[in-house]
């Protein structure tokens, strides 16, 4: 492997793991604080990608489109999250799995029902078209550069808002012990739906970045999401910097494995890192010791 295709390769791994970041950091956070098993995450995924293109196409203007759909995304999981998914919060996880799974079904049905089956086409701004050259004569997909830019500037966010804040601390505090919480009197019921819904965003805003790059059809957030269960399992539940740090290891050993090698063993590599590292320490990474429900 030459060093421009070893860049380009490193870049692509990074972007792949910024966008499973955008994944994991919001359904983490539901895991760990509110013990909620939600496979709905991906549905959010493409809703935000769906959003898009439908307001885009309706106003013409992506500044309007990009804010509108993270806004309409939050929205629709908070609505989820206060009439139905609240009532599953005592229920043992196979109820959450099985009414979450029952829930993917629905709206692939429903964006296949207003959409149509077909594709849709995600608009690049032409600022984020063509190529930006790094150095030694290598160039790299602005839109792609762009991408790792934003998933940075989430991290930070994320950290100033978990470490540096009274919200933060709460959700630090139902991470860690639930019931100790709810004994102090803070309000639950916001917090668990501020943090569904915050959640919901992070994952339709990597519906948002991944649209020009990949297709904007029903079900196009199943596959993520199966990749966002392996960097929560790897980073640990509940944990941001877990989520960071998985999502980049898969990220960098998904795209070096389709690189170098067969689909066929490609594919493996990802989840025998997942169980080397359950092997080692079965709480993952980073997980937040002591949650209770």
């Amino acid at each position: 492997m030459n060093a421009n295709l070893l860049v380009e390769q490193t870049l692509n791994g990074f972007q792949l793991g910024v966008m499973l970041f955008l994944m994991a950091s919001g359904l983490t956070l539901v895991l760990g604080i509110m013990n909620f098993v939600n496979l709905t995450h991906g549905s959010f995924y493409m809703f935000g990608a769906f959003f898009t293109a439908a307001l885009f196409k309706l106003t013409g203007s992506l500044a309007v489109a990009i804010p509108g759909a993270l806004l309409g995304v939050a929205a629709l999981a908070a609505a989820f999250e206060a009439t139905l998914f609240r009532k599953l919060y005592t229920r043992d996880h196979l109820d959450q799995v099985l009414c979450t799974v029952g829930l993917i079904y629905f709206c692939n049905e429903f964006v296949r029902f207003a959409w149509g089956p077909s594709p849709l086409r995600a608009e690049v701004p032409l600022f984020l078209r063509g190529s930006v050259q790094l150095f030694f004569d290598i160039t790299y997909p602005t839109l792609r550069l762009a991408i790792i830019m934003v998933g940075l500037v989430v991290a930070a966010f994320l950290y100033w808002l978990i470490e540096r804040t009274k919200l933060g601390m709460l959700i630090r505090a139902g991470a860690a012990d639930r019931v100790m919480v709810r004994a102090l009197g803070a309000n639950i019921n916001f917090l668990y739906t501020f943090v569904f819904a915050i959640g919901a965003a992070l994952a339709g805003l990597a519906g948002i970045l991944s649209g020009p790059i990949y297709a904007v059809q029903a079900g196009m957030g199943d596959n993520v999401l199966i990749l966002t269960l392996v960097v929560i399992v790897i980073g640990g539940v509940g944990s941001v910097k877990g989520a960071l740090i998985g999502a980049v290891l898969v990220g960098l050993l998904d795209t070096f494995g389709r690189a170098l090698l067969p689909t066929s063993i490609s594919d493996l590599g990802i989840y025998v890192l997942m169980a080397g590292i359950l092997a080692i320490n079965p709480r993952g990474l980073f997980q937040i010791h002591g949650a209770k429900k």
